[in-house]
């Protein structure tokens, strides 16, 4: 599954980039956003994840997030995430995931960019309150600021809304040697961007999903694999490598 070119290639890199998507999540058996034709409880995605539908309905979007919270809570890192916590016994690395649900941190990794927020985090809608809120259920819906009284919001990315440390994570890219694309067709831009980017920059690009993806047309290599089978083997070929030396 793994090519020793490959491996040659991981031996002279120094950082690495994850750039990760829904994909790696499912092996953790968190559902994924949109659900059955693109509907929850009869609500089109668009009007319980969007400002305007926050404004509208509070309650219903708290609800929305509310059960997305309940799933993500059951779920714990797979394999494919704590190899890649893991790697940086090696490697500078840095994740650049657009998925909410914190299994990244979860599993021990330091340098996480999550460019559509995190479901754990909560802000003020008036003022600079933000904090951790890990109450599953949520006691109250929809919760209230303890600073001011307004209304707390999922600190995520709504649609309409711009995506989170986009700068940081296009440097990031910029200065990798590796990319890897796990479990994301990368086609929601403007992060979909990042792995060519990185490719024009220099960087050896790696996609990793079962079925095959638009970056299958520009990466050096693609492993046609869940991202824990993937990753698993890629880790025991880097250790036997790493035990030769």
């Amino acid at each position: 599954m793994i090519p020793n070119a490959l491996v040659k290639e991981f031996r002279k890199a120094k950082n690495i980039v994850a750039f990760t998507g829904a994909g790696i999540s499912a092996e953790s058996g968190i559902p994924t956003f949109r659900g059955s034709g693109g509907l929850w409880e009869g609500y089109r995605v668009e009007e319980v994840a969007s400002p305007d539908g926050f404004n509208t309905n509070p309650v219903l979007v708290w609800k929305f997030y509310d059960e997305r919270r309940k799933n993500i809570f059951k779920a714990v890192p797979n394999t494919a995430h704590t190899v890649l916590a893991k790697l940086e016994n090696y490697y500078n690395v840095w994740i650049i995931t657009q998925n909410i649900d914190g299994l990244h941190i979860r599993a021990g990794s330091t340098n996480v960019i999550e460019l559509h927020g995190n479901i754990w985090r909560v802000r003020c809608t008036s003022c600079n309150y933000k904090d951790i809120n890990e109450d599953v259920p949520l006691k109250d819906l929809p919760p209230k600021c303890p600073e001011c009284g307004s209304l707390l919001r999922p600190d995520v990315v709504w649609f309409g809304e711009p995506v989170y440390d986009l700068e940081k994570a296009f440097h990031v890219a910029e200065n990798c040697d590796i990319m890897m694309v796990i479990g994301t067709s990368a086609q929601v831009y403007p992060a979909a961007y990042l792995p060519l980017y990185a490719k024009q920059h220099g960087a050896i690009v790696i996609n990793i999903n079962p079925e095959r993806t638009p970056v299958d047309d520009y990466a050096d290599f693609s492993i046609h694999a869940k991202a824990t089978e993937a990753l698993s083997s890629l880790y025991q070929k880097l250790q036997e490598a790493f035990q030769e030396e």
